[in-house]
């Protein structure tokens, strides 16, 4: 948790304060931006962390600080995915076993073959553990968009997964 006053005080322009408000953030940025665009997922983080960066004086209630880096972030990571929108799936052959290495591995992989908006949606539901109203929030979209993405993106890793 970042305290108020510290978040004050790099909105003023304090650098030492921006620095620990950055520092504080960037784990939680690369968790988000790495899923989403995937091996460009820490240009996604500095990225965000940029913007993030530029636009800190902007954000009205400091208690909002991780929520309004997410949007961000996730923002972030949408578009360098699309920009570097690069598909070369691998071939899964067996399927691993839950302790096996490669089972994460194989989860990149099938992520790969996913469009960014998918991947995006997939973080914010199952790593981020939002509902979708908040989801939709993030992304930008109406609720009702967010929920069928997420049903395609799903479907599109189970049949991406078995294929």
């Amino acid at each position: 948790m970042i305290e108020e006053p510290l978040i004050r005080a790099a909105q003023r322009g304090d650098t030492v304060a921006m620095n620990e408000v950055l520092d504080a953030l960037t784990p939680y940025v690369g968790r988000i931006c790495g899923p989403i665009a995937l091996n460009d997922g820490a240009d996604a983080a500095q990225e965000a962390l940029i913007a993030i960066f530029r636009n800190l004086h902007s954000l009205q209630e400091p208690a909002a600080l991780f929520g309004w880096a997410r949007a961000i972030a996730v923002r972030e990571a949408v578009r360098v995915a699309r920009r570097g929108r690069r598909q070369h799936p691998a071939e899964l052959t067996d399927l691993p076993a839950a302790d096996d290495p490669q089972l994460a591995i194989d989860v990149q992989d099938v992520l790969r073959r996913l469009s960014p908006e998918h991947r995006a949606i997939l973080v914010l539901r199952d790593l981020e553990g939002m509902d979708e109203q908040a989801a939709a929030a993030v992304l930008d979209v109406p609720s009702g968009t967010a929920k069928s993405r997420l049903h395609r993106a799903r479907a599109s890793f189970r049949k991406a997964w078995s294929s």
